[in-house]
């Protein structure tokens, strides 16, 4: 059995930018940043960041474009693809690594409020979504209201 499956929380790096196929399915790009914080060797206390480039399809990339701004957080599950292109200009092959993002959930609300909602695409969907399409299951989710000390983690 294979596995290529991606789970990632982070803040988005830029707007998303949303275009069509010449079929009409809607893509969206954007980045998400994560942070990870760790103690090296020495006990001292290090932060690096990872940038991730995503793609979603269909009503996801519509939802994604239409709600979803530079620093805001998300989580986001799909999958690993890459993809390679012959750069004519340097007359190279070019290779990119994106996660298609196949659910989405969005992070809490910047104005303080417990919102966030998810979209899992339906199982029925054989193809595009519509703008219309009412099959599209938003559920919200209880945050935890007590703040998290990392130094309570024991790893």
């Amino acid at each position: 059995m294979n596995i290529n499956k991606v789970l990632l929380y982070g803040n988005l790096t830029r707007d998303p930018e949303e275009k069509a196929l010449p079929s009409g399915i809607k893509v969206t790009n954007f980045a998400l940043a994560t942070n990870r914080t760790y103690k090296d060797k020495d006990g001292n206390k290090k932060d690096t960041t990872e940038f991730h480039n995503l793609v979603a399809f269909g009503k996801t990339a519509e939802l994604i474009a239409q709600y979803m701004k530079k620093g805001r957080p998300m989580f986001a599950e799909g999958r690993l693809q890459t993809r390679s292109w012959d750069d004519k200009a340097t007359n190279t092959k070019k290779y990119r690594t994106e996660i298609i993002v196949e659910n989405f959930q969005f992070g809490p609300s910047p104005m303080g409020g417990q919102g966030g909602g998810t979209y899992t695409p339906s199982q029925t969907e054989g193809g595009p979504a519509s703008a219309t399409d009412k099959s599209a299951k938003i559920d919200t989710i209880e945050y935890p209201t007590e703040e998290i000390n990392p130094e309570d983690i024991p790893f």
